[in-house]
Parts: structure tokens; C-alpha cells; sequence
């Protein structure tokens, strides 16, 4: 296995991507609590509620900055180590990568930028509009990854010219059953992941007896009331996903032949199946206790015995790992599951790797993987950090303007 370039390729794509998924998960879990936070605060004119909108401001702040290294790093590890992807579907695929990489760098950076900066210095209207653009614009950059996978997965809207693909119909592309279940299903999750997120630091000051304004019981009745909104249809548009798997892919431009994609799909390893069956059950059972977790939130709700039921917050305080688990777990199993196609049905995996040694290749796995490795530890570390700290610690509380100091007595001789 070890001495097998496609297979280090393989592992190291599979670990830097699961790794930047979960920033992705974070901003996009988190978005929605703080658009609509803000929307309350700035609504009620509530500098309480405002001052809870700084805080998880901040940690999506450093969640994101990270994420944007993370991202950069992951198309870079495309360019490098899948060059015969590139060359082959490098228009069609390439293309929403492109989307998104525009989307995400000139449109979102740039309200998030005014909004970090426009505390105080815009109307509460138009600040939260610049938040509302980098929430829809963070959404639009991930359907357009979703896109280029959905593609991959897929095939639909091209043509094959001189072994190229080239696009013939975009719409079809946009609107390709894989890419929209998928997206659905990120939306769902999502919403468990922000509410599960919000609810274990609230849980963690409401332990420490740590409430001001209120913020942490508000935040984990929002914990609870999104965990409870998005269990249902994560499971239900996941479910879904399945029915594409069992639709005809086109076969217009098909560079292979019936015996040879038979060929291929004989080649497929039964470790291939073992992988994708656990991934596919860590999602289930991670969702399973997501679910009990959120009758349990929406009961003690209900009793009024959420914010002082500590046993709960303690189970809270831990909630995050299930759905991130759940994400991976999603994640392994649609990739492993397409295996041995990097293209279903055109192009193998093998034939997708850049040709390189056995030694250039676990260079390459070491590099990256030690560098995200590095990013994801210092990430977590910091958003633990400011998390524990509370509104007065966050990145983007107000800073403290000291005093002025009394003048100095005048002494007249």
C-alpha cells in the first residue's frame, strides 16, 4: 500500500480535506446564529444582546481566517498532485472552483472586512447587511464546490473534444441532481453543527455560573431550537443522495466502453466498501445521539430547567464532536463510495494522479499534512481559548478606554 504513489496521494487528499471541511462546517454552522442575532439586537436596539453578537463573532473571526489558509492550501494540493484531472476535466471541473474562489476572496472577505471594522463606525442597518453578504456569499462559495464534487460524482453538461471535456450546458451543470442533494443536506447539517457549537459554550459558563445579560441561557435555548430544526432533514436529503447513485449516468462523449468501465468496477477493493461502510456508519449513529440530544434539549426547555440542569451542559460541553463526527464520517463515505473513479464512469482515479515517485509523493503527504495539522491545532486552540475567555475576551470586544487621569494640582508660590 505504502509504496504506492496514488495511494499516498489518496490518503493525503482525504486528510486535508476532511481537515478543512470542519472550518468550513464552523462558518457555515455559525453564520445564521450570528446574522440573525445581530438582526434581534440591532432590531431592539440591545446593546446586551449586541455584545453577544461580538463574541461569537469573534470566534467565527478566527475560525475563518484559518479556513481561508486551509482552502488555499487544498487548491494548491489539486494543481500539484491531479494534473491528470486537470488536463481532462480541468474546464469543467476547474471552472466552479473558480466561482467559488472569486465568491470567497472579493466578495465575502470584503464585507466581512467592513464588518469587522464597522462596529461603531455604520449605521446598525447597514453593518448588518455587510454580514448578511458574507453569510449568503460563505452559502453560494459552498454550493459551488458542491458544483465541481457533484460533477465529479455525476457527470452531466459536457462533451468530449479531443479528449477534453468542454462545457456544452452550464444549467445543467448548476442544477445537477447531485450537486442540489448535497447542498440540501449541507444547509441541514449545518444547522446542527452552529446550534451544537452554541450550546456547548453556553453550557460551559452557564457550569462556571457565568451568565452575563443572559447571553449563555439565550444561547443554549438557540442551541436547542437549531439542533432540533436541522436533525430531521439532515438525515432525510442525506437519505436522498442515495437515488442519484442508482440513476443512468450519461453516457454522451463516454471515453470508455461497457467492458472496460466493467473492468474498473471489478477492480474496486473490498476495503474499498469496509472504509465506506464505516464512514457511513459513524454518520448514523452520530446523527442517532444528535437526535436524542435534542429531545433532551427541547424537554428540560420546557420544564425550564435548560440553563440549570448541569448534568446536561456537561454532556453539552462535548455535543460539537458528534456532528463534526458526522460530517467526516458523510464525507468519507460519498468519496471512498465513488472509488476507483475520480470522474464516474470517465476517468480513474489512477489515471487522474500526477505521475511521481513513491518518494515524491510521501513527501508531499508529509508536507501537507504536517502543515494542516499544525493549522487545525492552532485553530482549535485559539477558538477554545476565546471561547473559555467570554464576551470580554473576544477578538472583537470593545476595548477598554482607559480613564483620563485628573490634572495634576498647580502649586502657586
Amino acid at each position: 500500500m505504502f509504496d504506492d504513489p496514488l495511494m499516498w496521494a489518496r490518503l493525503q487528499f482525504a486528510l486535508t480535506a476532511g481537515t478543512h471541511y470542519l472550518f468550513v462546517a464552523f462558518t457555515l454552522g455559525m453564520a445564521p446564529v450570528i446574522l440573525f442575532a445581530q438582526l434581534n439586537a440591532a432590531r431592539r436596539r440591545d446593546e446586551a444582546r449586541m455584545r453577544a453578537v461580538r463574541f461569537w463573532g469573534g470566534l467565527y473571526l478566527v475560525n475563518y481566517g484559518m479556513g481561508i489558509l486551509s482552502g488555499l492550501v487544498m487548491e494548491l494540493q489539486l494543481a500539484l498532485n491531479w494534473s491528470g484531472l486537470n488536463e481532462m476535466f480541468g474546464y469543467a471541473f476547474a471552472a466552479p472552483l473558480a466561482v467559488e474562489t472569486m465568491v470567497a476572496f472579493f466578495i465575502e472577505s470584503t464585507f466581512l472586512g467592513l464588518w469587522i471594522f464597522g462596529w461603531d463606525r455604520m449605521g446598525r442597518w447597514a453593518h448588518w447587511s455587510c454580514f448578511l453578504v458574507v453569510t449568503l456569499t460563505a452559502y453560494l462559495s459552498a454550493y459551488w464546490v458542491l458544483v465541481a464534487n457533484g460533477f465529479m460524482r455525476f457527470p452531466v453538461g459536457f462533451e468530449i473534444r479531443d479528449g477534453v471535456a468542454v462545457l456544452t450546458d452550464i444549467g445543467a451543470l448548476a442544477a445537477n441532481p447531485s450537486t442540489l442533494l448535497a447542498f440540501a443536506h449541507i444547509i441541514a447539517g449545518s444547522l446542527l453543527v452552529g446550534g451544537l457549537i452554541v450550546a456547548a459554550v453556553s453550557a460551559y459558563h452557564l457550569v462556571r455560573g457565568y451568565d452575563p445579560d443572559g447571553m449563555f441561557g439565550r444561547g443554549i435555548r438557540t442551541g436547542a431550537l437549531l439542533t432540533a430544526i436541522g436533525a430531521f432533514p439532515t438525515v432525510t436529503f442525506g437519505g436522498m443522495q442515495y437515488m442519484v447513485r442508482g440513476m443512468e449516468n450519461p453516457t454522451k462523449g463516454m471515453t470508455l466502453s461497457a467492458a472496460e468501465i466493467e473492468a474498473v468496477e471489478r477492480s474496486r477493493g473490498a476495503g474499498t466498501e469496509v472504509v465506506a461502510g464505516l464512514g457511513s456508519a459513524v454518520m448514523t449513529f452520530a446523527w442517532l445521539f444528535i437526535s436524542v440530544l435534542a429531545v433532551l434539549m427541547l424537554l428540560a426547555w420546557l420544564v425550564r430547567r435548560i440553563d440549570r440542569w448541569r448534568w446536561l451542559h456537561w454532556v453539552l460541553v462535548f455535543a460539537p464532536f458528534l456532528p463534526f463526527g458526522a460530517t467526516i464520517g458523510g464525507w468519507v463515505e460519498r468519496e471512498v463510495g465513488r472509488q476507483p473513479w475520480a470522474v464516474q464512469y470517465h476517468l480513474t482515479t489512477a489515471d487522474a494522479v500526477t505521475p511521481m515517485t513513491n518518494g515524491q509523493a510521501a513527501l508531499s503527504f508529509v508536507l501537507f499534512t504536517v502543515s494542516f495539522a499544525v493549522l487545525a491545532t492552532v485553530t482549535w486552540f485559539l477558538i477554545v481559548r476565546f471561547a473559555r475567555r467570554g464576551p470580554d475576551g473576544s477578538p472583537l470586544a470593545p476595548q477598554q478606554v482607559p480613564a483620563a487621569e485628573p490634572p495634576a494640582p498647580v502649586h502657586r508660590f
